[in-house]
């Protein structure tokens, strides 16, 4: 499992972090964790654009997206 850790950025740089990481690891498991809306909102539509199935949990105030 890879983790991201984006909390507390601003978009693009968690999209751009994601898709990265999607790149290198493209058959493992991918939890992102993000701070807000607007974040998990992009994260979740650029990975289900690349054919990942993705669930969103909440964390405290934080977002955890999982993508397989």
């Amino acid at each position: 499992m890879v983790e991201v850790d984006a909390r507390g950025l601003q978009c693009p740089e968690p999209v751009m972090l994601t898709l990265a990481a999607i790149k290198e690891h493209p058959d493992e498991e991918i939890h992102v964790l993000v701070s807000s809306a607007i974040p998990r909102d992009n994260v979740e539509r650029m990975a289900k654009k690349r054919g990942k199935d993705v669930t969103i949990a909440e964390d405290g105030g934080d977002f955890v997206l999982t993508l397989k």
